[in-house]
């Protein structure tokens, strides 16, 4: 399960147009239920293209997803009488998807955006399939749509046609109350939406296609991503300042001088800000600023902003990738203005797995650096004065031994999800679709590389935390944080305690990870030192 924080600025209701939505939008729908709109102008569009594509419809002329056949069939002429079982055929084979139901949040945000290139007016459908498609996320009803099936060419054609099943009346879905219908289910999908008012639709020309060729499973799960790591790459800034203060570091490498003017990256700039930002007025960072023997910091301090800002920086270059993405019109064949129907390869989608790839792997690396923080500190060799494992009685207690231990589990599953999706094809459709992008398990393992980085993050929380406790402890006082360390500590000691004998961990380390997940943390950091970046 991926939590994440409330978004209070994020609308409670979007609207649909031809074009101008934005990844504000889609969070909104797809995680805090945002009603939807159609404005009357897309309805127009909708309506303007659709008589187009009747009178292609008509014609004895062929033209390919109007009258032919798809993929490697396209040169077959269908006859009118076989069109619309052309349309539920293409439909019913595609939703062909196995393993188990992705996320709810996955499935309304893979709808509202195929609902967006609808709404767009080059796609051919009807009104009333745009119409159909807002109705059944204004209702709450979520198809059942499979973990496997998609090669990201094409577009997410399993997944997009599972949900294009239930838009039939057909297949599998969650009523609103999470009960499952279709399949082995009580009720049927078509009784479900004739519960809240929904009649099914019978497919025309064209419809079947422009319902499941398009990169939005991958995208939506992009843009949730990227929601998700604005967010923990700031924590990664707070927990790595805590670790400085927990293993008496420095906050001199933060300094703005040494980072905007010798090497303009804007990240990194923006991380050591925050890191010096949570350091300012720390008495355990002043106490050691003369005499220390100490000439750097281990890198997985001192480097800590260069990490984290490259992090940041690409995260702002997927940011854009998938900007230009919201923007995009995808479907094969495409209505031009001109009213042309032509074929195309807009579908397929490497530029949006890239990113997804690449985000993977930045993500493993800032994990990576954390739970290093978090080893150290944990060391009595390398933790200057602390306990071995934070325990309260070492030998008897173990601390948190076990904690770094499924901390390094993560970045090991990091790792592996670290391995680029984007670089396997697997030829499909005879041949005719013999390069796909796998953007779709891109997004995927990109979905578990987040939860997993939030969780190493909330470890390094509860041991920097326990870290810094005793350093106060042990000083009768003395040695405290600054602003921040002390708003960071007070979120997270009102509901995780702190040094003490050995305990149940694995309560501690959940309530920790909620504290990430519901923006807690940053919140009260922010408020105490006047803004993070």
């Amino acid at each position: 399960m991926t939590l994440t924080a409330p978004e209070t600025h994020l609308p409670t209701q979007v609207t649909l147009s031809t074009h101008g939505l934005t990844a504000e939008d889609v969070v909104a729908v797809a995680r805090h239920d945002a009603t939807v709109a159609v404005a009357p102008e897309a309805l127009d569009a909708v309506a303007r293209v659709r008589a187009h594509v009747e009178e292609l419809a008509a014609s004895e002329v062929p033209a390919y997803g109007i009258s032919t056949g798809f993929g490697a069939l396209a040169n077959l002429h269908i006859p009118q009488e076989k069109r619309t079982q052309l349309q539920k055929s293409l439909i019913r084979s595609h939703a062909a998807g196995m393993g188990p139901a992705v996320e709810r949040e996955v499935a309304r945000a893979l709808m509202f955006l195929r609902a967006k290139t609808l709404a767009s007016g080059r796609t051919g459908v009807r009104p009333v399939v745009l119409e159909t498609f807002v109705a059944l996320l204004n209702a709450g009803i979520t198809p059942v749509i499979r973990e496997f099936g998609s090669l990201g060419c094409s577009g997410d054609l399993a997944p997009l046609s599972h949900v294009a099943l239930v838009l039939m009346g057909e297949g599998e879905a969650f009523g609103p109350d999470g009960e499952r219908c279709g399949g082995a289910g009580e009720r049927t999908v078509a009784q479900l939406l004739a519960e809240h008012g929904i009649e099914p639709i019978v497919l025309a020309e064209k419809e079947g296609l422009a319902l499941v060729n398009g990169t939005e499973g991958m995208l939506g799960m992009l843009l949730m991503a990227l929601a998700d790591l604005r967010q923990l790459v700031t924590t990664a800034d707070v927990t790595a300042a805590l670790s400085v203060d927990g293993l008496m570091g420095t906050d001199q490498v933060f300094l703005p001088e040494l980072h905007a003017p010798l090497r303009p990256h804007p990240g990194q700039a923006d991380s050591a800000a925050n890191m010096l930002a949570v350091l300012r007025d720390s008495a355990i960072v002043a106490s050691h600023r003369e005499g220390d023997s100490r000439v750097q910091d281990a890198y997985s301090l001192r480097c800590a902003p260069q990490v984290a800002g490259a992090v940041r920086d690409t995260i702002a270059h997927a940011q854009g990738v998938a900007e230009r993405e919201l923007e995009a019109a995808i479907d094969n064949p495409v209505v031009l203005p001109d009213g042309r129907v032509s074929s195309n390869g807009n579908f397929h989608g490497a530029p949006v797995a890239y990113v997804l790839d690449f985000l993977a792997i930045a993500v493993a690396d800032l994990a990576s650096m954390a739970e290093r923080r978090t080893d150290r500190m944990l060391d009595p060799a390398r933790s200057h004065g602390l306990p071995a494992f934070l325990a309260h009685d070492p030998g008897v207690d173990s601390g948190l031994m076990i904690a770094q231990y499924t901390q390094a589990g993560l970045v090991s599953d990091c790792k592996r999800l670290a391995v680029p999706a984007s670089v396997d094809s697997i030829p499909s459709s005879a041949m005719q679709e013999d390069h796909v992008s796998m953007g779709w398990h891109a997004a995927r393992k990109l979905r578990k590389a987040v939860e997993n980085l939030r969780r190493v993050l909330a470890i390094e929380l509860v041991t920097a935390a326990r870290a810094i406790d005793l350093r106060t402890e042990a000083s009768g006082g003395a040695l405290v944080p600054g602003p921040g360390g002390a708003a960071a500590l007070e979120v997270l000691r009102r509901t995780v305690a702190g040094p003490g004998s050995d305990r149940f961990m694995s309560p501690e380390l959940e309530e920790a990870d909620r504290v990430l997940a519901r923006g807690e943390l940053l919140a009260a950091v922010s408020a105490a030192v006047g803004g993070l970046r």
